[in-house]
């Protein structure tokens, strides 16, 4: 064999093996299956400060696979089947429970006292608000007309005065507050939900909103994102569009995560947002014929309190649409559920995407995404996932149908609900995992006030790599987590505790609530990337 002849035989194995090669390895992490079937396919799903998870789909699905307690039946109806349901992390049990207007595609808040006040919905619901606050025998509570106009697919914010904005919905282009300060209080208009509202599509339902620590709120529909003052109904700043235009709000659904906020003397030192995912012009119009377009492979990073920001565009392992994001005690991005094709609605989805995908946002451009081991169970339209304490994602959902269907069906009403473990929960980083000592659950944090975290270590600790961060429990709907906010306390280095492979660490809680609204946060001690199990504190003044 001439050397020209080998050297061509040696590039041709090359190619076939690159061809063949993932486009990147599975780094890690876990799958398993904690309960076969909660009655319900979990819509929406809130983590509530005992540890419970309340989920909950629509009323008008059909019967449940799970029947109310003691013979109940829904009022005026032969309906005897729960459609909303309590998860009880520790001791692995489902509970149901009674709501009574529809809560299809609503939305929801988390509020200081740990009451859950969800909003609006379908039908009987459009204006319905309903509030859940948890314990062994614990109902939703329903309030009719709670809202001055119908709210459905729109998007809930806590605001540091202890209420919640809620913004929008199909054919609302207007905002509102929970609870009212008076009875005449009135909706003002949002003049930016009609300018990005496509007549045909919308694609500006479930806008993506987040507090800024001004007190303002970033809010993103469709492709453009603008600086909200909403006491004033006046727009503050207007931020380029995402390059290329794509559409990224349901039904075009992707997702979008505030980047950790890094507090320094009180105050976070750079605001950053992340989008990704979602689905191009066209592709609903096309997935009703019969066509599936292939999702968005890409993320758009900004800087937000630059003077002058900019998108930064980055390509994800895979494309995705419908898919959720989360973010970690580590300050790491989760992406996870979805598809490859197609868009949010009724059988319009195809492709499942069954591996997660981790986002580090310290990394270089280029080396931020990690593939991760996959799920079997395909988890798209009306999926759902959140972060529990013990730092595992609570995965749930996927219900493609208007009614559920488990058989003859591309992709079954999936009733089970999953747990993935992130690789730092791997039995190999036992050693470098911290456990907190002190404070105790439920302690009270301060704003601007000092607090002293005591915590074990039983492998070799680096003093240069803990940190303290706090995690805010989000409401999960149609692939976007409402209130997620993740801070990284301002603190010094480590140090050597009291006892045997104790350490602590001095940190201090951020300024105000316009970083962090007051109310329940889940706090962690990170080591080498590895968080402890979290622990529950309530922020207040």
């Amino acid at each position: 064999m001439t050397f020209k002849t080998l050297f061509y035989h040696h590039l041709l194995v090359f190619l076939i093996l690159l061809i063949h090669a993932p486009p990147c390895p599975a780094a890690g992490g876990s799958w398993s299956v904690l309960v076969p079937s909660i009655g319900i396919s979990a819509m929406h799903m809130q983590l509530l400060p005992n540890d419970r998870v309340v989920m909950y789909d629509r009323t008008d699905f059909g019967i449940s696979n799970i029947s109310l307690p003691n013979g109940m039946c829904r009022p005026n109806s032969k309906d005897c089947s729960a459609h909303s349901v309590e998860y009880d992390i520790s001791s692995n049990t489902v509970r149901p429970l009674m709501v009574l207007t529809n809560v299809w595609c609503s939305s929801g808040t988390l509020m200081r006292d740990g009451t859950l006040v969800q909003t609006g919905g379908f039908d009987d619901g459009y204006r319905t608000v309903r509030t859940y606050k948890s314990c062994d025998i614990c109902d939703w509570v329903e309030i009719p007309n709670g809202l001055n106009q119908q709210r459905w697919y729109a998007t809930n914010h806590l605001l540091p005065d202890g209420r919640q904005i809620i913004i929008g919905g199909r054919q609302a282009f207007n905002y509102e507050f929970f609870p009212k300060m008076s009875a005449n209080e009135n909706s003002p208009s949002f003049p930016f939900l009609v300018q990005t509202n496509d007549p045909n599509l919308e694609n500006n339902l479930y806008p993506f909103v987040f507090l800024y620590p001004d007190g303002n709120l970033f809010i993103f529909a469709n492709n453009r994102a603008i600086l909200f003052d909403y006491s004033n109904n006046q727009v503050i700043k207007t931020y380029p569009t995402i390059p290329g235009g794509q559409p990224r709000n349901y039904p075009s659904t992707g997702s979008a995560v505030l980047l950790p906020l890094r507090i320094k003397n009180g105050i976070p030192d750079s605001v950053e947002v992340l989008v990704c995912g979602g689905a191009p012009k066209g592709a609903f119009v096309n997935a009703n014929n019969g066509k599936f377009d292939g999702a968005l492979n890409d993320c758009g990073r900004i800087k937000i309190s630059d003077p002058n920001p900019q998108w930064v565009m980055e390509t994800m392992p895979m494309a995705r649409v419908m898919g959720d994001m989360l973010l970690l005690p580590n300050g790491q991005v989760l992406i996870i559920n979805g598809v490859s094709a197609g868009v949010a609605g009724w059988e319009l989805g195809r492709n499942p995407v069954l591996s997660p995908v981790t986002y580090k946002p310290d990394n270089q451009i280029g080396s931020r995404f990690e593939v991760q081991n996959p799920s079997t169970k395909p988890r798209v339209y009306h999926s759902t996932a959140v972060l529990l304490r013990d730092g595992r994602v609570l995965v749930g959902g996927s219900n493609p149908h208007d009614k559920y269907v488990f058989t003859n069906v591309l992709y079954p009403t999936e009733l089970s609900l999953e747990a993935f473990s992130p690789s730092y929960l791997d039995s190999s980083s036992s050693p470098l995992r911290p456990t907190i000592i002190t404070p105790r659950t439920k302690t009270t944090i301060r704003y601007g006030k000092r607090i002293v975290v005591t915590f074990t270590v039983s492998g070799l600790v680096d003093l240069n790599s803990v940190t303290v961060t706090m995690v805010s429990p989000s409401f999960n709907t149609h692939s976007f987590s409402m209130n997620q906010r993740l801070l990284v306390l301002d603190g010094g280095k480590a140090s050597k505790g009291g006892g045997k492979s104790t350490y602590k660490i001095g940190v201090t809680g951020p300024a105000s609530g316009n970083i962090a609204p007051a109310g329940n946060y889940l706090l962690f001690v990170v080591h080498k990337q590895i968080p402890s199990a979290g622990i529950w504190v309530q922020m207040q003044s």
